[in-house]
């Protein structure tokens, strides 16, 4: 019974560092970004993530409009979304990063009530600045969010 379980283990201590080499390897560290190819409802969606050590330590999920203002700091788009959607960009854009930053992967990303087509960009938009992490290609990826 010894002998099973000490080989168990044997094997656990084994497995585990190919298996996180693996996953750090994946990603090349640096910055990546992917921004939707066109405006929607005035806004143009994006993602940047940072990565270091293989994984994800940051992730920026916004839009900004022609002028540049970003989604997330108009209060007055925030209040109107809020009383119609029951959600606000600031809200469900730091949900959708954080479920990328913590599983690193885009699909599986649970879509929040009242924000589902951002949901659908977001997960174009991840799936598309990943491959960029994948390949260590950091010019910024234009994505069809629309189809």
């Amino acid at each position: 019974m010894k002998r099973i379980l000490y080989m168990t283990l044997l094997l656990l201590l084994l497995v585990t560092p190919l298996a996180s080499c693996k996953t750090a390897s994946e990603l090349q560290d640096g910055y990546y970004t992917a921004q939707a190819s066109e405006f929607s409802h005035g806004w143009k969606e994006y993602i940047t993530i940072m990565v270091k050590g293989g994984s994800i330590v940051s992730v920026e999920y916004n839009a900004e409009n022609p002028s540049g203002f970003i989604k997330s700091w108009d209060n007055a788009y925030m209040q109107t979304m809020l009383h119609s959607d029951g959600t606000y960009p600031n809200e469900y854009m730091r949900f959708y990063a954080s479920q990328l930053l913590e599983d690193g992967q885009a699909d599986g990303i649970d879509a929040l009530t009242g924000a589902t087509s951002s949901h659908s960009s977001f997960q174009k938009l991840a799936e598309a600045v990943l491959e960029q992490a994948r390949k260590g290609d950091s010019s910024i990826v234009i994505v069809d969010t629309a189809s």
